[in-house]
């Protein structure tokens, strides 16, 4: 009954529209058609920022400064109960939320979803957000050229989602 549903839904939205569409009078075939404009000029817009970031990500990720930056950082994580695994998942969630998945995704083959690692990976997917990419995408399709506020809200936002994500994980499991 829910797969009916589901394959059903996207083509009834259409049909809604469509006779909206003819109640209101209005031509619809124009109106997609400027749709689609806007769509190709909000991509040509999107691009330059797009590859920016991704620009970015791949000299950040390439560089071994993660690999170099985590080696450093695993002397410390033992004593605090708290799994070195996810460290890569908490710096990447604020620059890519797709690199993130599949590093949680690559947890739950390894350790597995019910696992302390697996629990914390999947709260901090959910609760943390994607903060520079939003920055990079958004403000720079929109031109907002003044960013340091927003980033600084969303950069400490992240950070204590990432603490009271780590106090209640160990506090539960």
């Amino acid at each position: 009954m829910i797969s009916l549903i589901s394959n059903a839904i996207v083509p009834f939205l259409i049909l809604v529209i469509i006779i909206y569409g003819i109640v209101k009078k209005i031509n619809i075939y124009d109106v997609f058609v400027d749709g689609a404009k806007e769509c190709i000029d909000l991509s040509l817009n999107l691009f330059p920022s797009m590859l920016a970031m991704i620009f970015g990500i791949n000299i950040f990720l390439k560089s071994g400064f993660v690999s170099f930056f985590f080696d450093k950082l695993c002397n410390f994580f033992p004593f605090l109960n708290f799994p070195v695994e996810i460290l890569s998942m908490m710096v990447l969630r604020s620059i890519s939320g797709s690199s993130s998945l599949a590093i949680l995704t690559n947890i739950f083959e390894n350790y597995g979803p019910d696992s302390l690692t697996g629990v914390l990976g999947s709260i901090l997917q959910g609760s943390t957000d994607t903060t520079f990419y939003v920055l990079t995408i958004y403000f720079g399709t929109v031109g907002i050229k003044k960013i340091r506020y927003a980033m600084a809200v969303g950069v400490i936002a992240d950070v204590i989602c990432i603490i009271i994500s780590i106090i209640l994980v160990n506090l539960i499991i």
